[in-house]
C-alpha cells in the first residue's frame, strides 16, 4: 500500500509544511514601543509569515498587542479593550508554538 504522500514524492512531487506557518492565521497583531530582539520590519515580517495581520492601531478585533520599551498609548487602549498583551518573551514564545 502506497501512502499518498509517497505516490507523490515518487512523481517528483515535494510537500513543504511547516506547522509554524499557520499559528497566527487570522489573529491580528499591533506592535508598539520598542522590541529588543526585532526590528519593527523584523517582526511585521515573522507575523505574516505565520499567517497574521499587523495593524497600525488597536480595536476590538485585535488579538494581541505586542508592548516593547515605552509603548505608549496603544497598551492603555489595549487594556482598556480587553485585547491581550504580550511583551517581548511572550511574543517569541508565540512565535514558536506550533
Amino acid at each position: 500500500f502506497i501512502q499518498p504522500d509517497d505516490q507523490l514524492r515518487q512523481e517528483g512531487i515535494r510537500i513543504k509544511y511547516n506547522p509554524l506557518e499557520a499559528n497566527l492565521r487570522g489573529k491580528r497583531v499591533v506592535l508598539t514601543g520598542t522590541l529588543a530582539g526585532f526590528t519593527r520590519e523584523a517582526a511585521t515580517a515573522e507575523i505574516q509569515a505565520r499567517g497574521g495581520t499587523v495593524s497600525g492601531s488597536v480595536s476590538a478585533r485585535t488579538d494581541y498587542v505586542v508592548a516593547g520599551d515605552d509603548p505608549g498609548s496603544k497598551l492603555d487602549k489595549a487594556r482598556a479593550l480587553g485585547v491581550a498583551v504580550l511583551d517581548e518573551a511572550a511574543f517569541q514564545a508565540l512565535l514558536n508554538e506550533g
